[in-house]
């Protein structure tokens, strides 16, 4: 979880990847990095999305694991909440 948290901090404290190293991060995400297809194209290949488009989805990408791991951080901080709250009843109750 740290060396996620060291590269997560990495990441957004350099400028916006771009290129190969943009395309990499994408592909470790798993977010799509192809554009739209081509009107007209025989074969429906598409060619690989632009660099403004892939740099959103891959914010995107990494806003989402972000917003995933917090709801576990929330979970805990009720627990411990909860728990506090027990002990000081049970504190009151044994005077």
């Amino acid at each position: 979880m740290i060396l996620r948290l060291e590269r997560y901090t990495a990441h957004m404290s350099k400028r916006l990847l771009q290129g190969q190293e943009l395309e990499q991060r994408a592909r470790e995400l798993g977010v799509d990095i192809q554009g739209s297809p081509r009107t007209g194209s025989s074969s429906g290949a598409r060619p690989r999305a632009e660099d403004n488009e892939l740099q959103q989805r891959v914010m995107e990408a990494e806003r989402a694991n972000r917003e995933s791991r917090l709801w576990l951080l929330a979970l805990i901080s009720a627990l411990a909440s909860v728990i506090s709250a027990l002990a000081a009843w049970a504190a009151i109750l044994r005077k």
